[in-house]
């Protein structure tokens, strides 16, 4: 019975954390919250006797994608900033 409740519990956790993901306009709190999806499904795989699938969903998903993903998003210039940046050089112009 507990494990039915914990399964349930982590579907509704991953359900929630993917609409999250697809909600948020910062991309960087998208990227953790697909972090926290495949940390739960690695957790689902391993409580269903799939250890190693539930490793490789850890190391790839978890780990590798949202490295990627964050990398990504720190060499990206975001497009607000530079819409700031024209801003300020039209007001120092007369």
């Amino acid at each position: 019975m507990i494990y039915l409740i914990l399964f349930a519990v982590l579907l509704l956790l991953m359900l929630a954390a993917a609409v999250y993901a697809t909600f948020q306009r910062d991309l960087l709190y998208a990227v953790i919250a697909t972090g926290v999806i495949s940390l739960v499904l690695s957790v689902i795989f391993y409580m269903l006797q799939a250890p190693d699938v539930a490793l490789t969903e850890a190391a790839i998903g978890v780990a590798l994608t949202t490295i990627i993903f964050i990398i990504t998003i720190r060499n990206t210039v975001r497009h607000e900033d530079e819409h700031d940046k024209h801003s300020r050089e039209k007001k120092i112009q007369p």
